[in-house]
C-alpha cells in the first residue's frame, strides 16, 4: 500500500476547493435569507455574494492583502453567484426543509473560519492574531448578511446557538495543529470542531453564560 504523499500542488488544491464550497455554502445561505425577504433577483445575488466574500474581504484588508482574494481569484466570485442563483432558482424547495439554512450556514462558518485561521498562520500571525482572523472570516459574512436584511445579527445574542465562539474555537484548533499536520488536515480538523460545536449548541449541551443585571 503506498502513502498518500502531500505535494504542494495537491494541498493547494485542497485547500482551494474546501475554500470554493466554504463561498458556495454561505452564498446559498445569504441567497435563501434574501428569498425569505422577498428581494428580487439582484438583491438574492448581492445578499449571497457578501455572504460568500464578505468575511474573507475584511480579513484580508485587515492583513494588508490587498486587492482581497475574491478579486485576485475570481473562482471565488463565480462560485457565490451559482450558489445564490441555486437558491433563487430552487428556493421554495429548499425552504421545505426547516434547517436547509442553518445547515448552508454553520458549513459556510467552519470552512471559512478554518481557512481564515490557515491564511493567518501562512502570513506569520501569531496564535491571537490566526484566532481572530479565523473568527472574523467565518462570521463578517453573516453579520454583512443580516444587516442587509434589516436582522439583528445572530453573532450578538444567539447564547444558545454557539457561532463566533464556534469559529474562534476551530481556528483555535488550526492553530493547535498547524505545526503537526498538513495545512488540510489542520483545515478539516477545525471546521470540524466548529460543526461539532455548533451541533453541540443547538442541543443545548454547551453555552455561554449571560451576566443579567439587577431588574433586567
Amino acid at each position: 500500500m503506498h502513502e498518500l504523499q502531500w505535494t504542494p500542488i495537491t494541498l493547494a488544491t485542497g485547500l482551494h476547493a474546501l475554500d470554493l464550497i466554504g463561498v458556495l455554502a454561505f452564498a446559498l445561505s445569504g441567497a435563501l435569507l434574501g428569498v425569505r425577504k422577498r428581494f428580487d433577483l439582484f438583491g438574492v445575488l448581492v445578499l449571497g455574494c457578501v455572504t460568500a466574500v464578505g468575511g474573507g474581504a475584511i480579513r484580508d484588508s485587515l492583513t494588508g492583502q490587498t486587492p482581497p482574494l475574491f478579486l485576485r481569484d475570481e473562482t471565488y466570485l463565480w462560485a457565490a453567484l451559482a450558489g445564490a442563483a441555486l437558491a433563487f432558482a430552487f428556493g421554495e424547495r429548499l425552504a421545505r426543509f426547516e434547517r436547509t439554512l442553518s445547515v448552508f450556514d454553520t458549513a459556510g462558518l467552519a470552512l471559512f473560519a478554518a481557512s481564515g485561521a490557515v491564511g493567518a498562520i501562512n502570513i506569520g500571525l501569531g496564535p491571537l492574531g490566526v484566532v481572530f482572523a479565523g473568527m472574523l472570516s467565518g462570521v463578517g459574512g453573516g453579520i454583512i448578511r443580516d444587516l442587509i436584511a434589516n436582522e439583528v445579527p445572530e453573532v450578538m445574542y444567539r447564547r444558545d446557538q454557539l457561532y463566533a465562539t464556534a469559529a474562534a474555537a476551530g481556528a483555535l484548533t488550526v492553530w493547535l495543529l498547524h505545526a503537526h499536520v498538513t495545512p488540510f488536515q489542520a483545515q478539516f480538523a477545525g471546521a470540524a470542531v466548529v460543526v461539532a460545536l455548533r451541533w453541540l449548541s443547538r442541543r443545548g449541551w454547551v453555552k455561554l453564560p449571560v451576566r443579567r443585571l439587577p431588574g433586567s
